[in-house]
């Protein structure tokens, strides 16, 4: 109310003289004059309240949750939502929610939560093979049957056999492996390679690349098909070049075709609808 209507309010009481009004009749214009004069200010929204009271909330499930669940985190899987199966007799390639690749082998399937962003927790049964975008904040672990897998680094393999046995092999970056129920911890080194079997664990060395000593470029050809599954089409003249180089035997399809088109300065096209390369 502005001050000239609150000033008309009070002359209009002040004039009014106590026989004018009964009792009842003063009241009510009291009141209404009060319910003008102070009218009732909405309550402010204040959001605090309600995050306070969630975070207070969170707590309490998260303390119940700690308070009843005595299981390590790395033991305490969680993953629902997204199950990925690979029912083909080929490679199937996954990218998932934080950008890592996973090969996921025939006969073999992979599983994760919605929330993947925050909690990069994957649980295999079969073989795959994953390269893993870092994220310091996040660790990416993957389970398979008694073993946690923490990443470290980029690039590896896990597989369980169908006699229950784990084999990890890391070809790039570092692994931390741990075994459920067991305080200690294995951490790999590139060609090093984890197998768990019979309640024991051991750690060996394996061979990460593949040689081509003096070989046909049409070997290597037949290479990138057998283990990409992309035909790979070269010139007239070129099949029977020679070719000396070492492989990764995880390393990226583009990288290997980057690398043969500097060395015989060629051109390269891939199609991925007809998985075909072609030199030229």
């Amino acid at each position: 109310m502005d001050k000239e209507k609150l000033d008309e309010e009070f002359e209009k009481l002040w004039n009014e003289t106590p026989a004018s009004h009964s009792n009842a009749e003063k009241k009510a214009s009291w009141e209404q004059f009060h319910s003008k004069t102070f009218a009732p200010k909405k309550k402010k929204f204040k959001p605090w309240r309600y995050y306070a009271a969630a975070a207070v909330l969170l707590f309490v499930l998260i303390g119940t949750g700690i308070y009843f669940n005595g299981e390590s985190p790395s033991e305490n899987i969680v993953l629902a939502g997204n199950v990925i199966e690979n029912t083909t007799s080929t490679i199937k390639h996954i990218v998932l929610p934080d950008n890592s690749k996973v090969e996921l082998s025939p006969n073999s399937k992979i599983s994760f939560g919605d929330n993947f962003a925050l909690n990069r927790k994957v649980e295999i049964d079969g073989e795959a093979h994953f390269k893993v975008t870092k994220d310091k904040q996040h660790p990416f672990q993957v389970f398979c049957d008694e073993t946690t897998t923490t990443v470290l680094g980029t690039c590896f393999t896990v597989k369980e056999s169908e006699n229950e046995e784990i084999i990890v092999e890391l070809f790039e970056g570092s692994v931390q492996m741990n075994v459920k129920g067991q305080d200690q911890k294995w951490i790999l080194k590139p060609g090093e390679k984890f197998t768990y079997a019979n309640q024991t664990a051991s750690v060996t060395e394996f061979s990460r690349f593949i040689d081509f000593d003096n070989e046909k470029l049409a070997v290597i050809s037949s290479y990138i098909e057998e283990n990409y599954g992309y035909k790979a089409i070269l010139p007239k003249g070129y099949q029977n070049q020679k070719i000396t180089i070492r492989i990764n035997k995880k390393e990226d399809l583009k990288t290997i075709v980057q690398l043969i088109s500097e060395m015989y300065n060629l051109n390269y096209e891939i199609n991925e609808e007809l998985k075909q390369i072609t030199f030229q």
